[in-house]
């Protein structure tokens, strides 16, 4: 009897097919040839039943129905695949052998088992277990298989992941939202992501900024300038300030001391998902889903990168010899191949520890490029595959190295400082793009008093040698004083909330310390990204620009769940610690039936703890901002008795708390329903509004209008992102400066206060009329 392969992508499985069976006949929803039938899922043909689906009665949300607790999980057919289940059934009882080609992860181990135990396949059943598609790895691949069996802790793993989902999403989101009339996802992970983001706007909202000042020196050495931070404490008495100035100004000085000291700046390490999502967000803005569809496409399309959902930074000894073929190809290539002739293959090699690292590498290795060379790529497949290539030929070169100038200089018994790094061999930067920003000044990022002193002293970074003379005197041709403000800290993008779901929450700007949270991190690399997109959907986060803002009902939510007194539902560290558990099932070392027995337990103790709660206030979902675009909070919806009705009895709100577990087992339409549901009521309350003139945004046909904290597009719908938010520089936007704004691009003159307490005559200015951004001039 023959073998029947299943893939997990139609695309993969004719990648397959044309290694092990050139010659088969394409079925066009399989491919068979004299040894194999290939043939393949769409993502999760398979899915944990609906409530309703165990009980008709589950269709209405109803209190004395929780917590819904299963004794055996059922199975469902996602309705929109059901042929091509059908078609798997069929075909295997034609097979006498199984091959799981799925995703060599521990969601593709999920896609297959479950279809397996659907269909009762009886079948004994080998892995395919490889980490690019190129023809050399599928051949090899089929020539190690492995017996399914050996994989039976991450199966069990995947399984407790999927009912853990389950458990928390069905149970919670339903007990919030019949507790408090409105609709409300809640997530095993999605929860404690949100909580970050809750608690970074609280101390945004919170910080009080406070102004200071910092005297800057510039010196003059025989021709060679160079400048320098006053040394003392913090300043924030501005006549103090320019005294200091004005005392160091023109007079001579000397240099007390200086110090050199050089200093080594390796190669980055290699990508995972995780890193990868974050360059790309901070270079292109590229959300990390999309990121992760780029690369995804890379892997399966065009076969040019190896298998992108992993979390290793490192290859193991059999992955060096296939490095040294894919330098051999960019030497080929016309845009790689000056970097890639200029690279030292010895520095490659089992020692190096920082690229070969088998301790660090469990289902998959770094992404790399493969030996193939891709064609065809889209202008957004070129720019990850590029990020992807240049790491990887960064590997091959020396470190870049630095000479750390370190000065004192004294002026009229004052003391400036001077931070200077000088370079003096390039290394591996050579392979970056950005060679023309090698010499400019730098600044580290701002965060505690500490560090913002610390960011007060520029560091220039120098590409030709910082050269004085220590005995000989210098002269302060110039000092100023110069008005500073504490800075709060800053709103989460996703690629900075890619790496603190990463870390479970904590900051860590420690790589090692943050390689050792990796297995307590919020979900895995290949969820994460839909986690993020999650929060959009159901309007708990919305982007303005790449920063990601959290909603008020996303606030609010958070308030309740806390208020509820479940805090660990919203606890990074303890969803870490789930993750932990998932980790350990998955190599044997943990029991899944304990660990599914405590998170029915924890499901129940949600319930409990809800229905004592006191109901939400009336209006605290008044206003809601939808998930992608911030622009539509301006004209959120009351809600009131129209969610009640919606909560109360119907299917498409119980899929929508389903689709609370971040995985890739929900279809875009279980994910996007209870969006759809409050966007609908968004709408019905603002055809409502007055307009008060049209939308001034290029091509828009709407009309602003206002809402509770701003004034919004009516087409918000239709994608329009404009908005002004009612409060503004300490002033509230009326109606009367909303319209003067749109119609002129300016208010009249207005009264500011400074922070010293002193009054400014300014006004307000449109300078974006495609987002409503103002400033104040």
């Amino acid at each position: 009897m023959k073998t029947l392969i299943i893939a997990e992508k139609p695309d993969m499985g004719r990648t397959i097919a044309a290694v092990v069976e050139p010659k088969a006949s394409n079925k066009r929803t399989y491919l068979e040839g004299d040894r194999f039938i290939i043939t393949w899922a769409i993502g999760h043909l398979v899915t944990l039943a609906e409530p309703d689906q165990y009980d008709a009665r589950y269709k209405k949300w109803n209190d004395q129905d929780l917590p819904i607790i299963p004794q055996t999980f059922k199975l469902w057919p996602n309705a929109r695949t059901k042929d091509q289940l059908k078609t798997i059934g069929e075909l295997a009882k034609r097979c006498g052998r199984l091959v799981n080609a799925c995703d060599a992860g521990r969601e593709g181990q999920l896609i297959f088992h479950l279809i397996r135990q659907y269909l009762k396949l009886p079948q004994p059943t080998d892995r395919l277990w490889i980490s690019d598609l190129t023809p050399e790895t599928i051949r090899k691949g089929f020539d190690t298989l492995r017996s399914d069996e050996e994989y039976a802790p991450l199966t069990r793993a995947a399984r407790a992941r999927s009912e853990a989902d389950w458990l928390i999403g069905m149970n919670a989101s339903r007990a919030f939202t019949i507790r408090h009339k409105a609709l409300l996802s809640v997530g095993r992970v999605q929860t404690p992501v949100l909580a970050l983001l809750y608690d970074r706007h609280k101390e945004i909202t919170a910080f009080q900024s406070d102004m200071y000042y910092v005297v800057k020196a510039s010196f003059d050495q025989s021709g060679f300038g160079y400048s320098g931070i006053w040394q003392g404490d913090r300043l924030t008495d501005k006549a103090k300030a320019e005294a200091l100035a004005a005392k160091t100004q023109g007079k001579p000085g000397i240099i007390k001391d200086y110090q050199t000291a050089e200093s080594k700046e390796y190669p980055f390490r290699l990508h995972d998902l995780t890193l990868l999502q974050r360059e790309a967000n901070g270079r292109y803005g590229y959300s990390a889903k999309k990121t992760l569809d780029i690369a995804q496409a890379l892997y399966e399309k065009h076969k040019a990168i190896t298998y992108p959902r992993t979390n290793s930074n490192y290859v193991t000894e059999e992955n060096l010899p296939v490095m040294q073929k894919v330098l051999s190809m960019l030497q080929g290539n016309d845009t790689y191949r000056e970097l890639a002739n200029g690279a030292d293959r010895s520095r490659v090699h089992k020692g190096n520890k920082a690229v070969c690292n088998p301790a660090k590498v469990e289902d998959h290795h770094a992404i790399m490029p493969t030996p193939k060379r891709p064609s065809g790529l889209s202008t957004e497949e070129q720019n990850i595959y590029d990020m992807i290539v240049r790491r990887f030929l960064s590997q091959y070169y020396p470190p870049a190295v630095y000479k750390n100038h370190t000065v004192l200089t004294e002026v009229e018994g004052e003391t400036f400082r001077t931070k200077a790094k000088e370079l003096l061999d390039i290394g591996w930067k050579v392979v970056q793009q950005d060679q023309a920003q090698t010499a400019k000044k730098t600044s580290k990022r701002k965060g505690s008093e500490k560090d913002e002193a610390e960011a007060d002293e520029e560091e220039l970074l120098m590409d030709k040698p910082f050269s004085i003379e220590p005995s000989q005197g210098v002269r302060c041709v110039k000092s100023e004083a110069l008005e500073k403000t504490t800075q709060p800290p800053k709103a989460y993008t996703e690629g900075t909330l890619l790496k603190a779901m990463e870390s479970a929450g904590k900051s860590m700007e420690d790589d090692e310390l943050r390689e050792a949270m990796k297995d307590t991190g919020l979900g895995t690399p290949a969820t994460r990204a839909a986690t993020i997109e999650r929060l959009k959907q159901v309007g708990y986060v919305g982007l303005t620009g790449k920063k990601l803002e959290i909603s008020s009902k996303g606030c609010a939510a958070i308030e309740l769940i806390r208020g509820a007194g479940v805090d660990l539902l919203a606890s990074p560290e303890m969803t870490g610690r789930w993750e932990q558990r998932l980790h350990q099932i998955s190599r044997g070392e943990a029991s899944d039936d304990q660990f599914i027995m405590k998170v029915k337990q924890f499901a129940a103790m949600i319930v409990d703890k809800v229905r004592q709660q006191r109901p939400a206030a009336p209006g605290t979902f008044e206003e809601r901002e939808s998930g992608g675009k911030r622009g539509t909070a301006a004209v959120g919806a009351k809600k009131g008795s129209r969610t009640t009705k919606a909560a109360s009895g119907s299917r498409e709100h119980s899929t929508a708390a389903s689709a609370s577990s971040s995985s890739r087992s929900s279809t875009s339409g279980t994910r996007t329903a209870a969006a759809s549901s409050s966007r609908q009521t968004a709408a019905s309350s603002s055809s409502t509004r007055e307009p008060i003139a049209a939308c001034p945004r290029a091509g828009c046909h709407g009309h602003i209008i206002e809402g509770k904290r701003g004034f919004g597009c009516s087409a918000f719908r239709d994608g329009c992102t404009f908005v002004i938010w009612k409060e503004q520089q300490g002033k509230t936007i009326s109606i009367t400066m909303i319209k003067s704004l749109l119609e002129k691009g300016a208010t009249s003159q207005l009264t500011f206060k400074r922070p010293d307490g002193s009054s400014m005559k300014s006004k307000f200015v449109l300078i974006d009329r495609d987002k409503g951004t103002l400033t104040v001039q």
